[in-house]
């Protein structure tokens, strides 16, 4: 559907123009955010990760409520003439058999089909949930805090994940549509990027591995990162509102979540940290190869199961005693 509403526009409009530069974004996040949960959803069902599924169904969520925002920035992209009809005005009107009107049903078929899809898979991971329930306890025993323990360090890798994603799309938002190339704060912002791909991968093997200074330099990188989201002002500056005008909605909703988890990731962070040392790198660094006992383990060790319900299933019996 994305993809349909990039080429009706497309056809008719420079997309080169900074007011239609909104539509190739949403098609760009739409593209990253599919590969992205793919990639996380394979990841989660081979770790047998459920807390992931769960923030794998936070996420799809995120994404209806940005397929919803798109129907208003695509309209204050291609909407420049209220009112006006095709005869009038086909490429800026929104009246009857405008460009506008012809990509509006697709814009709202979008949400609709993400809408459908979590709740089907709000489904398998409520399944999945019982299938995947025993993996933590084979991992670590039946120890509580260990349990509790390792439940943290799996939120703070697929924290750590989902930052990427984040910090990802409102890079890549203000780089197709905002930013000047010929500017000081484009060459920052692809700059940051390095930074930041390094600041997470650092962190992750530091969480997992338990090295103490590169979680503490981590740790340090994700609070001074905090002050990145000062974008967030200037989208309604009056100096630069303009220049935001066609995604401020979606760069706001994008840098708020981003903020919203690596705050999240620099405090379950802490939790971790505080963690290190005390018997849990062995699970870390070997849970990962956990895997349910298959039948022919099962049967070598038990015994060849019978057919149920047939006569004899049961153990045989061995001579009877008699006294009389």
């Amino acid at each position: 559907m994305v993809a349909i509403v990039f080429g009706k526009v497309s056809d008719h409009v420079d997309l080169d123009l900074s007011r239609y530069k909104t539509i190739p974004c949403y098609l760009a996040l739409f593209i990253l955010a599919e590969i992205f949960e793919v990639f996380m959803a394979y990841d989660a069902l081979r770790l047998r990760n459920i807390i992931q599924l769960v923030g794998l169904l936070l996420f799809h969520a995120a994404l209806l409520v940005m397929a919803a925002l798109q129907v208003h920035e695509a309209h204050s992209a291609l909407v420049q003439n209220p009112g006006a009809n095709w005869t009038v005005d086909y490429i800026n009107g929104d009246g009857a058999g405008t460009l506008w009107q012809s990509v509006l049903p697709f814009l709202i078929v979008s949400p609709v089909v993400i809408g459908v899809s979590w709740l089907v898979m709000i489904f398998f991971v409520r399944e999945l949930y019982h299938e995947f329930g025993w993996a933590i306890f084979h991992i670590v025993g039946a120890n509580p805090a260990a349990k509790t323990m390792y439940q943290f360090y799996q939120v703070m890798i697929c924290l750590l994940k989902f930052d990427f994603f984040a910090f990802i799309g409102v890079t890549m938002q203000l780089l197709i549509v905002v930013l000047q190339r010929n500017t000081a704060e484009f060459g920052l912002t692809v700059a940051a990027i390095p930074i930041v791909l390094v600041l997470l991968i650092g962190a992750g093997i530091a969480v997992q591995r338990e090295i103490k200074w590169i979680m503490s330099i981590a740790l340090v990188l994700m609070l001074a990162a905090e002050s990145y989201f000062f974008k967030l002002v200037r989208f309604y500056e009056p100096s630069s509102r303009e220049q935001y005008q066609t995604v401020r909605a979606t760069l706001t909703t994008f840098t708020i979540i981003a903020f919203l988890l690596l705050f999240s990731t620099f405090a379950i962070g802490l939790r971790c940290f505080a963690d290190f040392d005390k018997g849990l790198l062995k699970s870390k660094l070997h849970g990962q190869s956990y895997r349910p006992v298959g039948q022919p383990y099962k049967s070598s060790l038990f015994g060849a199961k019978k057919e149920e319900g047939a006569y004899g299933a049961g153990t045989p019996l061995g001579p009877r005693v008699s006294i009389e």
